[in-house]
């Protein structure tokens, strides 16, 4: 939907779902407040839906220019049920700039509900734009009260997990209790919700509110509930992620390679790499200088009694500048360099520029799962 700091905006298919249904409930109630509206009610309730989602934008803009305030990348903006999120793709350095981070949206939703009911206080309440001020004043003061409440994955958790992280030094406490705090928050939210708005708690009328039944009530809640759940428990997997990230070293995981020229026949390659006890073939020129790694898959898939007759160079992937890894690269600096030029294979060099052998993803993910499936330390 467009970059705004760079940044790509997309909607989910969801959104188009989460707006008819918004239209749909708005425009019930507009048809109690306005009767003379009619049909055009329905118009103007879709107006209301996209304008909430732009509030929910600004929202998540907050975190984006927080994040890339603090150099963090951004990968994208994305809105879809229930909301949006901002996909950071790295951690914040200290539990300030986390805590920073993470209250910038809902501050930013107050402000926009302070500067609706400021708009309010210039029309007709019985008016249309009087109508849209108070429901996107309403609707985004919900958004910043949801946001704040202190479990992961939703702001108030991270800012949770940034105060526990500042008082014991490690993130992963801090991660560990707000996730937990946000499960509870989801068995809250499935059982007290439905629970609230039946017995009335909430105010008069909340079983009218959009036209909801008892059994709406449960389904939103239900959705909520496993939406803050599924939330925490990915909460705790990236953390874990970030945990084990610094046992993934290029130079650990990196196969041996044997060097060879382009017109040698492949079984003579083999052959070498068996002798030498190596895993992986880097085709050099006269000079001895990396040109081209032979890539995995197409060895096997060459037939043994071809083998003899099949040069090396026509199973070769040439590299480029970004297929080059340094052996010293580890954890998220490995995974950085890896995203940023998908491929097979790389060739891992040392730092004077030597070939210390080729890094293949495959060893790369295995090394990852089983990190992951450790024990938690």
């Amino acid at each position: 939907m467009g970059r705004p700091f760079g940044v790509p905006v997309y909607v989910s298919p969801s959104w188009f779902l989460v707006a008819a249904l918004i239209t749909w409930v708005f425009g019930d109630q507009l048809d109690r407040v306005l009767p003379h509206l009619g049909p055009a009610r329905y118009l103007v309730s879709l107006f209301f839906a996209v304008a909430f989602y732009a509030s929910v934008l600004v929202h998540e803009l907050a975190h984006t220019v927080a994040a890339l305030r603090f150099k963090l990348p951004v990968r994208r903006i994305q809105l879809q049920f229930f909301g949006g999120v901002s996909e950071i793709e790295k951690e914040s350095e200290t539990p300030g700039r986390e805590f920073v981070l993470a209250f910038v949206g809902p501050l930013l939703s107050l402000l926009l509900a302070g500067a609706f009911y400021l708009g309010m206080e210039l029309v007709d309440p019985a008016s249309v734009p009087g109508v849209l001020l108070a429901g996107l004043m309403i609707s985004n003061l919900l958004v910043a009260a949801f946001n704040l409440l202190p479990g992961l994955p939703l702001d108030g958790g991270r800012m949770l997990r940034a105060v526990i992280w500042g008082i014991t030094g490690k993130p992963m406490t801090g991660t560990i209790a707000a996730a937990w705090v946000g499960r509870a928050l989801a068995v809250a939210v499935l059982l007290g919700l439905p629970m609230l708005t039946h017995t009335g708690i909430l105010g008069p009328g909340t079983d009218d509110i959009g036209g909801m039944n008892t059994v709406m009530d449960a389904l939103l809640a239900a959705i909520l509930a496993a939406i803050i759940w599924t939330g925490a428990g990915n909460s705790l997997r990236m953390a874990r992620l970030r945990e084990h990230l610094p046992e993934l070293r290029a130079r650990t995981l990196t196969r041996r390679a044997v060097p060879v020229e382009n017109t040698t026949p492949l079984s003579e390659a083999l052959r070498r790499a068996v002798e030498a006890g190596a895993r992986a073939l880097v085709i050099v020129d006269g000079h001895g200088a990396p040109v081209s790694i032979v890539r995995e898959t197409a060895i096997a898939s060459v037939p043994e009694h071809r083998r003899p007759w099949v040069d090396v160079s026509t199973l070769a992937q040439e590299l480029t500048d970004g297929m080059k890894v340094s052996a010293e690269l580890s954890g998220e600096e490995l995974l950085d360099h890896l995203r940023a030029t998908p491929a097979t294979e790389y060739l891992v060099v040392e730092p004077g520029g030597e070939i210390y052998g080729v890094l293949s993803t495959l060893d790369v993910e295995r090394a990852f799962v089983k990190a992951m499936a450790r024990p938690q330390s």
